[in-house]
């Protein structure tokens, strides 16, 4: 059985997640017990890697070998064959992907962070604000919930080119879905994780493209 070792809250880990929900195999989320304790990820990458989310697949370990790969998402789609790289749109869900990657979910884990302390464990938040605040300066999450209007307001401007692209077809390159509809639905739902917030009122079919991603079975497009 595939595991899926992850944060809860993880945008990509949020990614896999639905990738293998939407694949119909069984499989078993690990989640970390505390935020800053990666020692299980080490021991399963061999001192490699303390990224997350990884996979493991019986005695094969798949972990992101670079900061801009799709490692995971590539090994489930070969083995589950779900069509989700289809090599004529390689070069484009490469732009895609590094955009959403860039533009959306640079906004979505400054909204949902914002509300740590809903979702991390008391004795791992001192770790968390600390992890934070090292990266990006001192009161950050403060800030970011105190901008939460203007950071809501920078992310709809950022989701029009797909709520554009759904004007002519269920996903965002056609009838079916590829990785870059994963990849846009594990941003979003990082944004949704804390309760706090809800997609563009204003972009309809950007909604019922995640409403419909949301509950979709490969088996579905294949009777």
């Amino acid at each position: 059985m595939i595991e899926l070792i992850q944060f809860p809250w993880s945008p990509y880990g949020l990614v896999q997640r639905q990738i293998l929900e939407y694949s119909g195999v069984r499989y078993k989320i690990i989640n970390l017990p505390r935020t800053g304790d990666r020692t299980l990820v080490w021991r399963l990458t061999k001192e490699q890697s303390y990224g997350v989310p990884l996979l493991k697949d019986g005695r094969r370990v798949v972990f992101e070998s670079g900061e801009e790969t799709q490692d995971l998402a590539k090994y489930l789609d070969q083995k589950l064959r779900l069509g989700l790289f289809p090599p004529e749109l390689e070069g484009l869900q490469a732009i895609l992907w590094r955009y959403i990657e860039n533009e959306v979910e640079n906004l979505t884990f400054r909204l949902n962070d914002a509300h740590y302390r809903e979702f991390v464990v008391k004795a791992d938040q001192v770790f968390y604000v600390r992890h934070k605040e090292r990266k990006f300066g001192r009161g950050c999450l403060d800030h970011w919930r105190q901008t939460a209007d203007e950071l809501l307001a920078r992310l709809a401007a950022s989701l029009v080119p797909f709520e554009q692209m759904l004007q002519t077809g269920p996903y965002l390159l056609g009838a079916q879905p590829r990785f870059v509809d994963f990849e846009l639905f594990g941003m979003l739902e990082n944004l949704l994780f804390s309760k706090h917030y809800q997609l563009p009122q204003t972009q309809v079919n950007l909604q019922n493209w995640h409403r419909r991603l949301a509950v979709l079975k490969l088996a579905e497009l294949t009777k």
